[in-house]
């Protein structure tokens, strides 16, 4: 398996990382996971955009263009065959001695991209999944794609240890989003999601949703849907990079609707899923 390490591409056995990396130490730095189908990225541009948002908001300046990496990227792909599967990206903000203030400018952010196995989960897809309902203790910039996810790991495992699938986190009264996924409720045809701002990840396969909605007269609005409104649901989905379009059929022994995959969510499924096959038609294949 060919890394990409700060521009050069290295056998796996190659590539070492300093135990000095602030990614390492702090978890100073932000990342990005792109899907791979038929041997072409899904969604490219907005991933490359929201991989250099994070890394402003965090104040690290990338030392190359969008464009330039992209074209690294694409020879990632390349180089490693990839037909179905995912790129997983990140940059720190480089290797120095351990201490909390940043670096000077001789200190270059180090950038390591590599292909990792990811699969569609057919099963899920179709029978839907069941969801636990927990605190949301992240910090209150999670708008920021951050190395920093002990919080998001402690929810993921407290649900796959309560039999669930993924965590469902609320602040308070209100619901947040998933672990690692966006989460949506339904009722009487009308599509709810909590808005874009600094409590949610704005999710790529979010960005989708909201467009294919827009675009097929499913009506979408960004509200937040309160813990005491999921029994009056009659259908719910989670949405991310490696699950696209997941139906919700339970939320901690409580049914969603009549605890099966809705009608509008079926749609949303077929919407994305042309939605990929159209990409593909336009940028081809090994882009």
């Amino acid at each position: 398996m060919y890394i990409l390490l700060n521009g050069e591409f290295k056998q796996k056995n190659e590539v070492s990382i300093d135990f000095e990396d602030r990614g390492y130490q702090f978890g100073d730095g932000v990342y990005e996971v792109i899907r791979v189908y038929n041997g072409a990225f899904f969604a490219m541009k907005e991933h490359m955009e929201r991989f250099v948002r994070s890394a402003n908001e965090i104040k690290i300046a990338l030392p190359l263009s969008e464009e330039e990496l992209s074209v690294q990227l694409n020879e990632l792909l390349l180089k490693n065959q990839v037909q179905d599967g995912a790129v997983y990206m990140q940059i720190t903000r480089g290797v120095t001695g351990r201490k909390h203030l940043f670096p000077g400018k001789d200190v270059k952010p180090q950038i390591v991209a590599y292909p990792i196995p990811c699969s569609k989960p057919v099963s899920e897809q179709e029978k839907g999944i069941k969801l636990h309902l927990m605190e949301d203790v992240r910090w209150l910039r999670c708008d920021i794609k951050s190395l920093n996810l002990l919080g998001n790991v402690l929810a993921k495992q407290e649900a796959f240890e309560k039999g669930a699938y993924e965590a469902l986190l609320h602040r308070s009264e209100h619901i947040t989003e998933g672990s690692s996924s966006n989460f949506y409720g339904i009722r009487d045809g009308v599509v709810y999601t909590h808005p874009a701002n600094n409590l949610i990840l704005n999710g790529i396969t979010r960005m989708k949703v909201v467009e294919l909605c827009e675009k097929n007269g499913l009506k979408l609005i960004e509200e937040m849907i309160k813990v005491e409104d999921l029994v009056n649901l009659d259908e719910a989905f989670i949405t991310s990079t490696t699950s696209e379009v997941i139906p919700v059929i339970e939320v901690d022994s409580t049914k969603v609707g009549k605890g099966v995959p809705g009608p509008v969510t079926r749609e949303l499924q077929r919407l994305f899923e042309d939605m990929i096959i159209n990409e593909e038609k336009v940028f081809g294949k090994g882009i």
